[in-house]
């Protein structure tokens, strides 16, 4: 019964859902016709804050698109490959390799989530070629189910962001409401948090297995078209080609990152607030020249995954232009997502606030898709009307936290680098996500309800 409820939703979405490109194009629309008569702004108006914040993203593209190119270029590498290959070889069969993914996947999203959105599709795939009748959509959309609980986790910008205060002695997009820092030990380390996490985890583990397809009914793909191609390279000759395959100069560049590296980690005071998109980024770069050990072979590997980010150009900027559209207030001094979680507060009380303030969170991430973004939105609104309910700020940041990552899974904006390694379109995944959205934010909201108010 499960299962064709599954099929039934898989072949749904790929019915109905377009290319992520043409959904965003639709979410665009959408955002603009309604934030008309919400804000009070008039056409030219709304199109002058699409296009205001167009560009808006332009240094967090970049970086998204550095996460999959770094990533894939370092796990492309042969030390890389021989750890991923390894853990590849741990499920045997199909519905424990789906329930490992999710796992692993999970466990490094947790750690941090450009990590885990690389090592998860990667895995994914290596365990793809070795496993057969494994369905290689359902198995890539466990990697990206994973990425259900980052904002949770130790790399999640809104509760690290509750740890330092603004120059005007304020937690910064709290609308000056929280004037102490709020530490990990009361967010990401709770425990309600800490459980919540891991029977998220373990549900969506279990969900996947269970979705696995009936062998006539699986997808699964040519492990031969997931292999690799071996390119033979001519021995260096000339003076410019010994350069090129010169291992001193690559490790002249790892020794420089290193140093840097060590020199930020402990001056930094806390690895949790040192470990940004661009710290990750920077260790996946000094990593990939390393395990590449030549300038030339590097390239190599940048080149081959610089193709897979077509999706992460294409789309960030009209994602930002949608949260421009959705963060710009008009004449009623209210912007769209501002509306949107004040109707959410204006029937909230004390033990309802925390599970509505995760349910706003959810509709505001679906056009809003980044949680900086969102944080900057909703922050100066949901943390002052906690605080007049007597909720914690600890409470209301990871109800914004949780919500902000819960809908991803119906979003393809954060699955595009997945997508990319995988070389699969939103569709393919989407199907499975819709059901993770569901089992994840029935466990979610009754934690919230049910589990917080025990230890908050």
């Amino acid at each position: 019964m499960f299962k064709k409820f599954t099929n039934g939703c898989v072949k749904l979405v790929q019915k109905f859902l377009p290319d992520a490109f043409v959904f965003c194009i639709i979410l665009t629309v959408i955002v603009f016709i309604v934030a008309i008569p919400v804000t009070g702004m008039n056409p030219i108006e709304v199109a002058n804050a699409w296009g205001s914040g167009v560009w808006a993203l332009l240094l967090f593209s970049m970086q998204m698109a550095l996460v999959l190119v770094l990533g894939s270029a370092l796990a492309n590498a042969p030390a890389i490959k021989k750890v991923i290959v390894m853990l590849a070889s741990v499920p045997k069969k199909p519905a424990s390799a789906i329930a490992f993914v999710t796992v692993v996947a999970a466990v490094c999203n947790f750690i941090n989530w450009g990590f885990g959105l690389i090592i998860g599709a990667l895995l994914a795939k290596e365990v793809a070629k070795k496993i057969k009748g494994v369905d290689y959509r359902l198995i890539i959309a466990a990697a990206y189910s994973g990425f259900v609980i980052w904002h949770s986790g130790i790399s999640g910008s809104i509760p690290l962001g509750l740890t330092a205060l603004g120059p005007d002695g304020a937690v910064a997009s709290t609308g000056g409401a929280v004037t102490e820092v709020v530490p990990t030990s009361a967010t990401i380390f709770s425990p309600w948090n800490l459980i919540m996490v891991a029977v998220v985890v373990a549900v969506v583990a279990f969900v996947n297995a269970r979705m696995h397809p009936e062998p006539k009914d699986v997808i699964s793909i040519d492990p031969k078209l997931l292999a690799d191609e071996t390119v033979t390279y001519p021995k260096a000759v000339t003076p410019a080609e010994k350069l090129e395959n010169s291992m001193i100069l690559s490790y002249l560049i790892v020794v420089l990152g290193a140093v840097y590296l060590i020199y930020y980690f402990v001056n930094a005071g806390s690895i949790l607030n040192a470990l940004s998109l661009n710290i990750v980024n920077l260790i996946f770069l000094v990593l990939g020249i390393a395990f590449h050990k030549t300038p030339i072979g590097y390239v190599r590997a940048i080149t081959e995954a610089a193709s897979s980010a077509g999706g992460i150009i294409l789309q960030f900027p009209f994602y930002a232009g949608i949260q421009g559209i959705m963060t710009t207030a008009g004449a009623s001094g209210v912007s769209l997502a501002g509306a949107i979680s004040n109707a959410f507060v204006s029937i909230s009380n004390a033990r309802t606030f925390p599970v509505l303030c995760y349910l706003a969170a959810g509709v505001v991430n679906f056009f809003v898709p980044s949680g900086g973004g969102q944080w900057a939105v909703q922050g100066p609104i949901m943390m002052p009307a906690g605080l007049k309910l007597g909720v914690s700020p600890a409470v209301t940041a990871m109800g914004i936290a949780w919500g902000d990552a819960w809908t991803n899974m119906l979003q393809p904006f954060w699955a595009l680098p997945a997508l990319g390694i995988a070389g699969l379109g939103a569709r393919d995944i989407m199907g499975y996500c819709a059901i993770v959205l569901v089992v994840s934010g029935i466990i979610t909201a009754l934690g919230f309800l049910v589990l917080v108010p025990l230890f908050a």
